[in-house]
């Protein structure tokens, strides 16, 4: 009997056959390390999933891998499940994954961890960021469910310590797909109307997949970008989500978050009660000081005798004139004297004093002094001035000396 030749097509149609038709492996779970993992563009996640032994190729379509609630990563230890079967056209078989989940935590505990690591490294925890809160808020803007206890209990507690801030409540769900949007568009708005100084956002106690709106990516974002400081009070003291770390402050609960938001309103009577005494303490030590300095002043001379200070001031402005006159009088005596001396000295530069001894000065009749014999010549008209007065005369005869010698014109 001739056996039968099969195509390769056929065989591997024939393998998945079989085992798309075992019960085992139509829903299997596997654990293994992840290693060679590729997301590609298409949405699709490949990687191999390997122990100690051996290893199995594995796909999460995009389908499945949106609902993951982590991200995976080489060298993480997972638990897949899902069903092996063969691709025809390459003659493997692989395990096409379902749901894929953290090995020994929790898929939400990973998913946490790698976006606290994320937005650590992006710097949205970093304390520069932090904006400190108002001391005396006039209006608080509440995000949270309108219907649970968290939201009842931060009134109460606001309207009792804190009674002048108004209170507004916007409204969201804080649990569930939806919640995370609706949570982000209350931020946003009581940003972009300025609906209070502050913002509280929180809920109440619960599970990790209770709280788990407050570790979503898109409210973290939100906070760190808010303009107004935001109050985190999710859950109870042990509880830590994601919104903790941005946020400005940390409330421990929503209790907690509503103590720290408003002074108290006994704190501050209790302040301004101190301060009123103070003032009052104040004003009475500068009262008395005053009543001191004018029992002073009162008896004080000017104002037992109001005369006393003008006789006083007549006397100072005697002894100034007195002063002044006497002053005045040396100067004059000093400029006389002094007067004196230069008239002295100019007239003895006199030229009268020197013709008074005998001298005599000849000037031409327009007026110019003769200094020279040879300036003048015979027949010449001079005028010869004398101590007591002048002569007109006409040179018959002049002699000019030169080198000791006479030198007679005639």
């Amino acid at each position: 009997m001739e056996q039968r030749i099969y195509g390769v097509s056929e065989i591997n149609q024939y393998i998945k056959q079989m085992l798309d038709g075992d019960p085992l492996l139509g829903d299997v779970l596997i654990r293994g390390e992840i290693s060679n993992y590729k997301l590609y563009p298409s949405g699709h996640h490949y990687f191999t999933l390997k122990d100690q032994e051996g290893a199995i190729r594995c796909v999460v379509f995009k389908g499945q891998a949106l609902r993951l609630r982590f991200r995976p990563e080489n060298g993480m230890k997972v638990i897949a499940q899902g069903r092996i079967t063969v691709f025809p056209r390459d003659g493997a078989y692989q395990l096409y994954c379902n749901t894929l989940s953290a090995d020994g935590v929790g898929d939400l505990h990973v998913a946490f961890e790698q976006l606290k690591e994320k937005l650590y490294r992006e710097g949205l925890f970093d304390p520069a960021h932090k904006k400190p809160l108002p001391r005396y808020p006039r209006r608080i803007a509440i995000i949270t469910s309108g219907a649970g206890a968290a939201v009842h209990d931060m009134i109460r507690i606001i309207r009792r310590r804190y009674p002048i801030a108004e209170i507004a409540l916007l409204p969201v769900r804080v649990q569930g797909a939806e919640a995370p949007p609706e949570i982000v568009g209350a931020i946003r708005y009581a940003n972009r109307w300025r609906v209070g100084d502050l913002i509280i956002t929180g809920r109440g106690g619960g599970s990790i997949e209770d709280l788990w709106a407050f570790n979503d990516e898109r409210v973290a974002r939100a906070i760190y970008e808010s303009e107004l400081p935001v109050i985190a009070a999710v859950g109870h003291e042990p509880d830590v989500t994601i919104a903790d770390f941005v946020a400005d402050v940390r409330a421990a609960t929503p209790s907690h978050a509503a103590e720290i938001a408003v002074p108290d309103r006994t704190e501050l009577l209790d302040r301004l009660r101190g301060a009123k005494e103070a003032m009052a303490r104040s004003e009475a030590r500068r009262l008395e000081l005053c009543r001191q300095r004018l029992q002073n002043l009162a008896g004080k001379r000017a104002m037992t005798d109001p005369m006393a200070f003008l006789q006083d001031k007549r006397l100072l402005l005697d002894y100034v004139q007195r002063g002044l006159l006497h002053g005045g009088e040396t100067l004059v005596l000093g400029r006389r004297r002094r007067l004196g001396e230069l008239a002295a000295a100019v007239d003895a530069l006199s030229p009268l004093k020197v013709l008074g001894r005998g001298y005599a000065m000849v000037t031409r009749e327009e007026g110019a002094v003769v200094r020279s014999a040879a300036e003048v010549d015979v027949e010449d008209k001079l005028w010869i001035t004398m101590g007591d007065g002048r002569i007109r005369c006409r040179v018959e005869e002049k002699e000019e000396f030169r080198d000791g010698t006479e030198e007679k014109d005639l």
